[in-house]
């Protein structure tokens, strides 16, 4: 299993303790950006880490500015300069690849907003040939390890000496599952490729259009944007987070599925199963 906390606003220690989710193995966390909002979880969380959870090492990846903000939180007054057993890894971000994980990868890419170094994370699992039950049912293979290494691409012989190929039992090769998180973001033009054909998209809708200098001053985006970008990039489902108190979120529904109708707006504790060609709400 792989975890992964994307931002640690104020208060999310304790969210994770109330869902029941817990600690464990969520030793990688990737910020966004540097934004008080989205950091300053850290403090608890780190401070938990490093005395009670059984982890050997955290990795904490975020841009260079967010890097200096972080570093003094942690290190300055969380630690007070205390160097835990436990070995924390500020690692700075760049666009680009960021883990490779085998069956999926984790990508990085640039984000607009108000201070430099935003990012983005794109999480997307390797394209997959299906394996045809019916056509290995006429070919007489029977089950066991034989149909498992034809699945991994190689080629088997049979107990009965026929040499099987993989072309023989696979079918045309199928995208993986495609979950695209932005953070902050005053623009949408520079994320339509990266959101194309996403299983999921997970973006700010911090205003209202009847807003819309609002959210372009403080670099936001409204939830109409949100849902323009998802409706252009072919978006299966769009997931709407960091929504203004100011609003109720049936307001923010009914902007958002006037351009683009499958949309949730996110609360806590919300869970969504997301696998390609669907998005299940928990």
């Amino acid at each position: 299993e792989h975890r992964f906390l994307i931002d640690a606003g104020e208060g999310t220690q304790r969210q994770i303790l109330k869902s029941g989710l817990g600690f464990k193995r969520l030793d990688r966390i990737l910020i966004t950006h540097g934004h008080l909002d989205h950091i300053l979880g850290l403090g608890g969380l780190i401070s938990t880490f490093v005395r009670w959870e059984a982890m050997d090492k955290i990795l904490i990846a975020a841009g260079k500015s967010a890097q200096g903000r972080i570093k003094d939180l942690i290190f300055g007054v969380v630690l007070k300069g205390n160097y835990p057993a436990v070995e924390i890894i500020l690692q700075p971000l760049e666009t680009g690849l960021l883990f490779d994980e085998g069956d999926f990868t984790v990508s990085t890419f640039q984000v607009y907003h108000r201070t430099p170094d935003c990012f983005g994370f794109l999480f997307q699992e390797r394209s997959r040939r299906p394996f045809l039950a019916e056509k290995a049912d006429i070919l007489k293979i029977p089950p066991g390890p034989w149909r498992g290494e034809l699945v991994s691409g190689k080629e088997v012989t049979l107990p009965d000496g026929r040499v099987i190929n993989p072309e023989m039992v696979l079918g045309e090769e199928q995208p993986g599952t495609k979950l695209v998180h932005v953070g902050d973001s005053g623009r949408t033009d520079n994320l339509l490729e990266v959101a194309r054909d996403a299983d999921a998209l997970v973006i700010e809708a911090t205003y209202l259009e009847s807003e819309k200098d609002l959210a372009e001053q403080f670099g936001h985006l409204t939830a109409k944007q949100a849902a323009e970008l998802a409706r252009e990039a072919r978006v299966g489902t769009l997931i709407l987070t960091h929504i203004s108190r100011r609003y109720r979120a049936d307001q923010v529904l009914e902007e958002a599925r006037s351009v683009f109708q499958n949309v949730y707006v996110a609360r806590d504790f919300d869970r969504f199963q997301i696998k390609r060609g669907t998005v299940e709400k928990m």
